[in-house]
């Protein structure tokens, strides 16, 4: 994969912090910068997906449905012995942490994906859950219900 700021080749998504852009760009960008690269990669902006059922200042004009986005991951035999040392010293265990909060990253523009195939302009009711499907591999879903929601008046 190659970073779409400074061009340099990398071997997985885990070293971006955005679908385009690698995490030591990222950190070099300016807020206003992060902010278009979000937008970049999640066409819906993120205010406009909750926890909730309904969107402060807007109504909802159509429901369209569950949408779900669902990711399985493993652990690297690697990653699984660095974490298992981590845990003898004791606290975050990082490796394990980043490689969470991408999987729940990912799970969740999935369902933003899918929302946008169905015509979504916003996301309820969000939730994620996660199942050990065997030792060391794990689906994380994210879901919740597609709508189309307009400014209140």
């Amino acid at each position: 994969m190659q970073c779409k700021k400074c061009g340099r080749e990398y071997p997985s998504a885990y070293y971006f912090q955005t679908k385009f852009i690698c995490k030591q760009c990222y950190t070099a960008m300016s807020e206003s910068e992060k902010v278009a690269a979000n937008k970049e990669q999640f066409p819906i902006d993120p205010a406009m997906t909750t926890t909730t059922f309904n969107l402060e200042g807007y109504r909802v004009v159509k429901q369209l449905g569950v949408v779900r986005g669902i990711i399985v991951r493993s652990r690297s035999l690697f990653g699984t012995i660095g974490g298992a040392l981590h845990t003898i010293v004791g606290g975050n265990i990082t490796l394990f942490t980043e490689l969470c909060e991408k999987t729940r990253e990912d799970a969740f523009e999935a369902m933003i994906n899918h929302a946008l195939e169905i015509g979504a302009n916003a996301v309820i009711g969000v939730r994620y859950d996660a199942t050990e499907l065997m030792s060391s591999v794990t689906e994380v879903l994210c879901y919740g219900t597609a709508v189309v929601v307009e400014p209140a008046k």
